[in-house]
C-alpha cells in the first residue's frame, strides 16, 4: 500500500512542517539568516549525486510500486498509478537521464516525488528523497556542463549548502511545459543569432519579388529599351519605394515563435506578408509581441492541426497515398504532438491498406505530450464519427482505440534533427514541423528523408510547405493534397 504525505501551502511556507516526512532539514542557522531564505527546494539523490527541484512544484512524496504498464510507452515511463482516484504517469528520472538502474523487483516500493506541471501531475521516481533546504535565491549559480551527467539544458543552476553541491533541475523544461522563448538556453540563443542572418537573406529575396507590379526582371527590361526610347525619370524612384525590407518580420517570427523562413515556406511568407499589410496597415506591420507573431502564423497551419482529423480531410489524405502492396508499411511521424494526428493517420492506414501491418514511429520532444499520448481520451463526438470502426468501448463507458491501432504506434521521446536508427520507411508524415526548425536542420532532414524513404514512398508536408526547388524531390498533387516522392 502506498504511503502519501501532502505538501500543503503551509508546508511550502515553513521548513519545519516538511520535516515530518522528508527527514531532518539542514543544520539550524542563526536567526539573523532566517530573513534571507527566499527559496526552498526538495533535495534527492540520483546515482549518488545530489539534486533538487523547486518545492513549489512538489505536491507530495510517496512510496509506491506495482505500476500499471502501458503498451508502447516510452522506456522511462514505468506505467501509470492511481493516486487517490487520479491516474498519473510515472517517470523514472534515472532512465530519462540514461543513468544505470538496478534491476527492479516487481513489488518493490519506489521513492517518488509527485510534481505538478501546469494542470498535469506526474510521479517522478528517484533513488532517495533527502530533505528540504532553504537558501537565498541569489546564491544559485548558472549551470555548467561539468556538473552532473545530464544535459545542461535541464539544469536550472547549482548551489552549495553546508559543503554539499546540489544540481537544481528545471522540472518544467524536463517535461516540455516551458513556453518557447528567445531567451532560452545558450544553444537556442546562438541558433537564433545564426539563423537571423540567414533569414534576412531569404526575406530580402522575398521582398524583391513581392510586388506583382514590379517583377525582378524589370530592371533588365528597362536597360534593353533604354537605347531606342528616352527613359522617363519617374519609374525608378517608384520602384525603390516598392522594395520593402521586411526582414524584421522574419526575425520576429524566429525570435518569438522559432519559425524559420526558408525556401520551404517562402511562397507562403510572401503571400502572407501582403495580406498582413492589408489587415494591419503599412504603419502597423511590426511584430511587437508573441501574440502578433501567432496572429501572423494563423494561416500557416494545416487543416485539423493539433486536433482530430475531420472525415473530409482524412479522405483527402487517403486518396493522396500511393498504392502499396507491401505486407508491412512503416511510417515516420516526427513532431507528433499530443497524438491526435498519429491516431487519425493510423485509422486512415487501416482503411487504405486493410491487408497490411503497419508501424508508426511517432516522435516528439515535448515530454508532457508524448507521455500522455498513449492515454489520449476520445470524446463522444469523435467516437461516433468516421473513426468509430477502429474504437472499442471500455467497461466504464469510455472509448479507446482498438488493440491493433494502439499496438501499431510507438510513441518515443526523440528529436528528429538528431540521428536515429529507423528502418526504411514508406511514408513520412511531418506537417508544419520543419518550418519551426533551424534552416540547417530543415536541409539535413530533407537529406535524411530521402535516404530513409523507399522508392515508392512519399513525404507529406504541411499545406504551406514545399520541397519545390529541391532536386531530390518531385511533387504530386491529388486534390488539395500535395505529396513528395524521390526523383
Amino acid at each position: 500500500m502506498a504511503e502519501h504525505t501532502s505538501i500543503n501551502a503551509a508546508l511550502k511556507e515553513s521548513l519545519g512542517n516538511l520535516q515530518s516526512f522528508a527527514g531532518p532539514s539542514e543544520e539550524s542557522k542563526p536567526d539573523t539568516l532566517a530573513t534571507v531564505i527566499d527559496y526552498k527546494m526538495v533535495t534527492f539523490s540520483l546515482a549518488g549525486k545530489d539534486y533538487a527541484i523547486d518545492i513549489m512544484k512538489v505536491k507530495e512524496i510517496a512510496k509506491a510500486g506495482r505500476f500499471t504498464y502501458v503498451p508502447n510507452s516510452l522506456p522511462f515511463v514505468l506505467g501509470v498509478y492511481n493516486l487517490r482516484g487520479e491516474i498519473i504517469p510515472i517517470v523514472d528520472l534515472r532512465l530519462f537521464f540514461n543513468i544505470e538502474v538496478p534491476e527492479r523487483e516487481f513489488d518493490a516500493l519506489e521513492n517518488m516525488l509527485i510534481v505538478s506541471i501546469g494542470d498535469q501531475m506526474f510521479g517522478v521516481v528517484v533513488d532517495g528523497i533527502d530533505k528540504v533546504v532553504g537558501i537565498q535565491k541569489s546564491t544559485i549559480n548558472p549551470p555548467h556542463p561539468l556538473f552532473g551527467d545530464i544535459n545542461i539544458k535541464y539544469i536550472q543552476g547549482v548551489v552549495e549548502v553546508n559543503n554539499r553541491l546540489y544540481i537544481l533541475l528545471d522540472i518544467e523544461r524536463i517535461f516540455g511545459a516551458k513556453q518557447e522563448k528567445a531567451e532560452g538556453d545558450s544553444a537556442d540563443v546562438s541558433n537564433v543569432a545564426v539563423q537571423t542572418g540567414q533569414k534576412k537573406t531569404a526575406a530580402q529575396k522575398i521582398a524583391e519579388s513581392k510586388s506583382p507590379e514590379q517583377p525582378a526582371s524589370a530592371p533588365k527590361a528597362e536597360q534593353k529599351s533604354a537605347a531606342p526610347a528616352t527613359p522617363a525619370p519617374a519609374p525608378a524612384p517608384k520602384k525603390e519605394e516598392k522594395k520593402i525590407d521586411y526582414s524584421f518580420i522574419v526575425s520576429g517570427l524566429l525570435n518569438m515563435r522559432k519559425f524559420a523562413v526558408s525556401p520551404l515556406n517562402e511562397k507562403w511568407m510572401q503571400e502572407r506578408y501582403d495580406s498582413w499589410e492589408k489587415e494591419r496597415g503599412k504603419d502597423k506591420v511590426q511584430l511587437q509581441t508573441a501574440a502578433d507573431a501567432e496572429a501572423f502564423l494563423k494561416t500557416f497551419y494545416s487543416p485539423n492541426s493539433g486536433t482530430w482529423w475531420s472525415k473530409e480531410y482524412a479522405e483527402s489524405i487517403s486518396k493522396a497515398l500511393p498504392d502499396n502492396s507491401a505486407k508491412q508499411i512503416v511510417v515516420w511521424n516526427p513532431g507528433c504532438g499530443k497524438g491526435h494526428e498519429t491516431y487519425s493517420f493510423a485509422c486512415i492506414l487501416k482503411k487504405r491498406y486493410p491487408e497490411a501491418k503497419f508501424k508508426i514511429y511517432a516522435h516528439e520532444i515535448d515530454l508532457l505530450s508524448i507521455s500522455n499520448a498513449p492515454l489520449l481520451s476520445i470524446p463522444a463526438d469523435v467516437a461516433s464519427g468516421w473513426m468509430s470502426p477502429y474504437l472499442s468501448k471500455k467497461a466504464n463507458g469510455d472509448f479507446t482505440f482498438s488493440q491493433e491501432i494502439r499496438d501499431s504506434i510507438l510513441f518515443e521521446y526523440h528529436d528528429c534533427a538528431n540521428t536515429n536508427t529507423l528502418p526504411p520507411v514508406d511514408i513520412v508524415l511531418v506537417r508544419d514541423v520543419l518550418s519551426f526548425l533551424p534552416v540547417a536542420s530543415q536541409q539535413k532532414l530533407s537529406v535524411d528523408f530521402s535516404e530513409k524513404l523507399k522508392g515508392n514512398g512519399v513525404v507529406i508536408l504541411g499545406q504551406n510547405e514545399t520541397f519545390d526547388g529541391d532536386s531530390r524531390w518531385s511533387a504530386r498533387e491529388v486534390g488539395s493534397i500535395t505529396v513528395f516522392g524521390k526523383k
